[in-house]
C-alpha cells in the first residue's frame, strides 16, 4: 500500500488520505447515531413493556372466553392491546403451563413468539429479546410474577417495525455518506488543485534555475506568514546565495586568469631581459668593455626587479595564507610613520610641498593628532612608503602633498592626500587588485610598478585588523587612508 501511494501524485496521496479519513468519520458518526436512535427506541418499548407489565400483573387473571364475554366489539380489544404498546400477553401458571394468551387480532399466530422462548423468560422484570416461531423477526419481552397466585404474566411486542426503520435509516446513512463522499472528493481535488498551485510555480522555477537560468526567482505566491510563503522566501534566499556564489566564482575565476596572465608577463619581461643579454655574450656581440657592463647592469636589474616580484608574491601568498603570523607586533604611534614619510619624499622631490597636518581633509590645516597603535612597525612602513610612492609617481611634479594622521572614530588614521588628476570611479574600485595599473600599457621601463604595492598594502593593514581607504574623483585628486584599531593603554 505504501509502495502504491508513493507513486501517486502529492495531491492525489493527499486526496486519498483525506478520503480515508472523511470515510472512517462518516462510518464513525453514522455507526454511534443509528446504535444511539436504536438504543432510544429499545429502551422506549422496554420501558413500556415493564410499565405495563407491572400494572397488569397485580390484575386478576382472566380467562380468554371472560374477556371476550366482557366485550361487545372485539376490536375494542385490539385497540386496547395496541394502545396499552402490548399486544401481545401470556399468563404461565407455577408449573409453567399456558393458563391464558391474548394477542391483537392484528397478529398472525404464526408469527407470535413460542410459548417455550417467552416460559424461559425470568420474572425480574429484564427485557429480552425473543425471536419469532415464523423466524419473521425479533420480539422485546417482559416477564413479572403475578399478584396474589403463582405464575408469570409476560408482555410481548413485535420490533419488526423499528428494525425496519433502523435499517431504512442504516441505508440512508450509507447512501448519504456516499454522496457526501464523493462531493467532498471532488471539492477537495480542485481545492488541493488550487492549493498546490504555488508548488507547481515553485517546480517550474526550479527546473529553469536547473537549466542554468540563476536569475529566476519564486514569485509572491502567499503571504509570508503562510506555509508556502515561507517556504517561497526559504527558496528565494538560497538562489539569490547560489547567485552570488556562482557570480563570485566566475569573478574569482576571472580574477585567478587574470593574475596568472600577469604574473606570466610580470615574470616574462625580466626574464627576456635577462635572456636577451646572455644571447648576445654568448654569440659574441658584446666585444667591447663598456657593452658587456651595460649588459651586465640590465642583468642586475633585472634580476633585482625579479626578486622584488617573486618577494611581492611570497608575502601576498603568507598575507592570505596566515596573516597574523607575518606580523611582529608592538606598540607604535603613526605620527612617526607619517613624519618619516614627509621626510622621505622631500628628500625624494625638493620641489614638492609636503605637509603634516592633523585629520582635517585635503584642503584643511592642524596639527597632527596621536594615534597609537599595536603593529609591525616595518610593515607599516611598507604600506606608507607605497602610499608617498604613489603620490609621487602619479602626480606631476610641483603637486603638494599632505600628510595627516590622528585618531578619528576610536581608529587611529593615517592618510596620504595629493592635488593630481585623480582617479575614475571605474579606476579607484579596483586600484587594489593584484597587478591593476591604471596605464595597462604593456611597454613599460624596468623599474615601472608591477602593481602589487596596493593590494600588499591592503592584506598588511587587514592583517592588522584595519583596512585602507581611497577618497578620489577626476580632477580632485586622491586620498589614501590607512585605518587601524586604535590602541587604548590600561
Amino acid at each position: 500500500m505504501r509502495r502504491l501511494l508513493g507513486r501517486l501524485s502529492l495531491r492525489a496521496r493527499l486526496l486519498v488520505m483525506t478520503a480515508v479519513l472523511l470515510l472512517v468519520g462518516l462510518s464513525l458518526i453514522s455507526a454511534i447515531v443509528t446504535n444511539r436512535l436504536e438504543t432510544y427506541q429499545v429502551e422506549q418499548v422496554d420501558d413500556q413493556l415493564d410499565s405495563v407489565t407491572t400494572i397488569i400483573s397485580r390484575v386478576p387473571e382472566a380467562t380468554p372466553d371472560e374477556i371476550e364475554s366482557s366485550v361487545d366489539r372485539p376490536e375494542l380489544l385490539e385497540s386496547g392491546l395496541e394502545a396499552l404498546g402490548v399486544p401481545y400477553l401470556v399468563y404461565f401458571d407455577e408449573h409453567g403451563n399456558v393458563t391464558t394468551d391474548v394477542h391483537a387480532p392484528t397478529l398472525d399466530a404464526e408469527s407470535l413468539p413460542s410459548h417455550d422462548e417467552l416460559r424461559a423468560i425470568d420474572d425480574d422484570g429484564a427485557a429480552v429479546d425473543v425471536a419469532a416461531a415464523d423466524g419473521s423477526g425479533r420480539w422485546r419481552a417482559v416477564g413479572h410474577p403475578t399478584t396474589g397466585r403463582d405464575g408469570t404474566v409476560v408482555a410481548a411486542t413485535p420490533m419488526i417495525e423499528a428494525d425496519a426503520t433502523m435499517d431504512r435509516l442504516r441505508a440512508a446513512s450509507m447512501i448519504g455518506g456516499v454522496v457526501v463522499l464523493i462531493v467532498l472528493t471532488v471539492v477537495g481535488w480542485f481545492a488541493l488543485g488550487r492549493g498546490l498551485r504555488p508548488l507547481r510555480r515553485i517546480e517550474r522555477t526550479a527546473a529553469a534555475i536547473a537549466d542554468g537560468d540563476l536569475t529566476e526567482r519564486v514569485p509572491a505566491l502567499a503571504p509570508p506568514s503562510t506555509e508556502i510563503g515561507r517556504l517561497a522566501g526559504s527558496l528565494n534566499t538560497m538562489l539569490g546565495q547560489l547567485d552570488r556564489a556562482f557570480t563570485d566564482q566566475a569573478a574569482s575565476e576571472t580574477r585567478m586568469r587574470t593574475f596568472l596572465a600577469d604574473v606570466s608577463h610580470e615574470l616574462r619581461t625580466p626574464l627576456v631581459g635577462i635572456k636577451g643579454s646572455t644571447e648576445l655574450y654568448r654569440m659574441g656581440a658584446l666585444t667591447e668593455r663598456a657593452d658587456i657592463d651595460e649588459a651586465m647592469d640590465r642583468i642586475d636589474r633585472e634580476a633585482t626587479r625579479l626578486n622584488a616580484l617573486t618577494e611581492d608574491l611570497l608575502l601576498l601568498a603568507q598575507l592570505d595564507e596566515a596573516p597574523e603570523g607575518q606580523l611582529d607586533r608592538a606598540p607604535m604611534d603613526l605620527r612617526t610613520l607619517a613624519n618619516d614619510a614627509r621626510h622621505d619624499l622631500h628628500t625624494l622631490d625638493p620641489s614638492r610641498p609636503v605637509e603634516l597636518t592633523g585629520l582635517t581633509g585635503l584642503n584643511g590645516s592642524g596639527q597632527p593628532g596621536a594615534a597609537p597603535v599595536d603593529a609591525d612597525e616595518a610593515r607599516l612602513r611598507q604600506v606608507v612608503t607605497n602610499f608617498v610612492g604613489n603620490a609621487a609617481a602619479h602626480t606631476p611634479p610641483g603637486t603638494a602633498v599632505r600628510i595627516g594622521v590622528g585618531a578619528l572614530d576610536g581608529r587611529a588614521v593615517l592618510e596620504v592626500a595629493d592635488d593630481g588628476p585623480g582617479m575614475a570611479p571605474e579606476q579607484a574600485s579596483r586600484a587594489f587588485d593584484r597587478f591593476y595599473r591604471a596605464n595597462r600599457s604593456r611597454n613599460r621601463s624596468a623599474g615601472a610598478s608591477a602593481g602589487l604595492g596596493l593590494s600588499i598594502a591592503r592584506s598588511l593593514a587587514r592583517a592588522h585588523g584595519g583596512d585602507v581607504e581611497l577618497d578620489t574623483a577626476l580632477g580632485a585628486g586622491a586620498r589614501f587612508r590607512l585605518v587601524l584599531p586604535l590602541l587604548h593603554e590600561d
